[in-house]
């Protein structure tokens, strides 16, 4: 096998993923990924972690569009990379064209492709946190409007503020309260609010002058059960702000009523059906078969 030396001051670079050990000349451009900002747990409201790679001749700088904002990112994408999917040529060509004119229609229609290759994807553990972003995301715009994916509500006069936030990996729901110590009449509010769900204290290891609580769910086993627990959280913070924020309560309640609540997962359109898991040791005793959609995994 030929081998040839690029000159250390020749000012070349090899093409392709050359910057990942091992990879060889492979572009990543047309590529549908599932990513994460480092040092960004959160992001933007409208980040939905779904971007496609419209220049990814170099892994560790690669132009990512978020398919959820429509808003371009340059990703180190040479660690940790998972490809769910890759589009056609004429695809990407069309975008381009709507990056270079830089109007609204950018986003729509990434958006509309999002929901499109999601479908064809299907529901899994590679697309969870995908969906669970979605579907918070529609609980953030309904109930706290802001260019962040946290609910806000004020527990007192002084303007303090408890901030929930979805773990997107895990799913779970957690809620970071200022102050030094805990208070029990909150808690009680917070186990009130979502009673068929275990509540951990997380108290100051992760945030200083803050305790964190942390509302666990099961580990939905498809898309479904993942609505329905999207409609739980949005429960219990709606029967939170009715406690501590009765006025904003009414307000949001009646323009909840009048224009209904964003349900955008209800578009995702799945080729198959997801599978039903039975409890054996309950079926083989004569009885009705149980699904392991409360397990907590």
């Amino acid at each position: 096998m030929e081998t040839s030396v690029i000159p250390k001051n020749s000012g070349s670079r090899l093409e392709g993923m050359a910057d990942v050990p091992g990879i060889c000349e492979l572009s990543l451009t047309r590529a549908v990924i599932q990513y994460t900002e480092s040092g960004k747990a959160q992001g933007s409201a409208q980040d939905i972690g779904l971007g496609l790679v419209v220049d990814g001749r170099f892994a560790g700088a690669s132009e990512v569009l978020d398919l959820g904002s429509g808003k371009l990112k340059i990703l180190d994408l040479s660690s940790e990379l998972v490809i769910l999917d890759w589009i056609h040529q004429p695809t990407l060509e069309h975008i381009n064209k709507l990056i270079a004119r830089k109007g609204e229609d950018l986003g729509t229609y990434s958006f509309r492709l999002a929901i499109e290759l999601l479908g064809r994807a299907g529901y899994g553990p590679l697309t969870r946190s995908i969906l669970f972003r979605i579907g918070f995301r529609d609980i953030s715009q309904d109930l706290d409007l802001h260019e962040g994916t946290v609910v806000r509500i004020a527990i007192n006069s002084s303007g303090a503020f408890v901030r929930a936030h979805l773990d997107y990996s895990s799913g779970s729901l957690i809620f970071t309260v200022p102050g030094p110590e805990r208070c029990r009449e909150k808690e009680k509010e917070l186990v009130a609010a979502f009673p068929q769900n275990e509540i951990v204290c997380m108290e100051q290891r992760y945030i200083p002058g803050a305790i964190q609580y942390e509302v666990l769910f099961s580990v939905p086993p498809g898309l479904e059960s993942l609505r329905s627990k999207c409609s739980v959280i949005r429960g219990g913070l709606m029967q939170l702000l009715r406690v501590f924020e009765p006025e904003r309560y009414e307000v949001l309640s009646q323009h909840l009523a009048i224009f209904g609540s964003r349900d955008t997962l209800s578009r995702i359109s799945l080729d198959e059906p997801a599978p039903e898991a039975i409890d054996l040791s309950y079926d083989l005793e004569g009885g009705t078969h149980a699904r392991s959609a409360d397990t907590v995994h």
